[in-house]
């Protein structure tokens, strides 16, 4: 009985310095704030921590660490990109992705050219390139796209009918004629920093369409200000 209840207590023990000896393992000196260390996300059926660079001795290298960049085209961005459309910082958009994007109420849109998108992009982006939102409203990669925004196309104009319906029913805001953005999803566009003005453009292709400009946001430092925090980068 004596041997029992020391082996017991000895693997009590043990437990408890093993347990004690993981939590200091697995604590990180560079937090994303003070209460939230990192953020998990689910890429390629893997868990992936979207978290700081440990290293307080790492510097950002490469293109991303330049300062200077030939303008135009490559421009300072306005922090207010489009009236009525809310520009985010970083602790926003992890919890865009972590009250919208997981929940598949939003999504984060990685709005660069498909080459920049394949060397790296935020975790869980998607990649739709600027110029998609510049196609004719009846071209098919547009509808496919708008589709996977929660924005169907409509079989019918609204043109002709709208004001026997508003009578009627006395709605006095016209819906759009040839989109239906009853369930549009909520967005976040992103490109490569505040000097790019390809996630701007998509904003302004996404307006011009009828997108609701309270459903859009705009991540105005992008990657270079995510590279330059030490977040989390994803290949796809």
């Amino acid at each position: 009985m004596k041997i029992n209840f020391i082996t017991r207590t000895i693997s009590s023990l043990l437990g408890l310095a093993l347990l004690s000896f993981s939590s200091i393992s697995f604590a990180l000196d560079v937090n994303i704030t003070e209460k939230i260390p990192y953020i998990a996300v689910q890429h390629k059926g893997e868990t992936v921590r979207i978290q700081r660079i440990q290293d307080q001795n790492h510097h950002l290298t490469g293109g991303f660490a330049k300062t200077s960049r030939k303008c135009p085209p490559f421009c300072i961005q306005p922090m207010i990109v489009a009236p009525g459309v809310e520009t985010f910082g970083e602790l926003e958009v992890l919890n865009f992705i972590e009250t919208k994007v997981k929940t598949k109420q939003g999504l984060l849109i990685d709005a660069r050219t498909s080459s920049f998108f394949k060397r790296g992009t935020i975790p869980l982006s998607i990649n739709i390139p600027f110029t998609t939102f510049s196609l004719e409203r009846n071209d098919k990669k547009l509808i496919a796209v708008m589709k996977t925004l929660g924005v169907e196309r409509r079989k019918e104009k609204l043109e002709g009918y709208w004001t026997d319906l508003k009578a009627v029913t006395g709605i006095e805001e016209k819906p759009n004629p040839y989109w239906d953005f009853s369930n549009a999803k909520d967005l976040t566009l992103w490109c490569n920093g505040m000097w790019c003005g390809q996630s701007p453009r998509a904003i302004e292709g996404l307006l011009k369409l009828g997108y609701p400009a309270e459903k859009i946001h705009y991540y105005r430092a992008g990657m270079q200000g995510w590279r330059i925090l030490g977040l989390s980068v994803t290949v796809p």
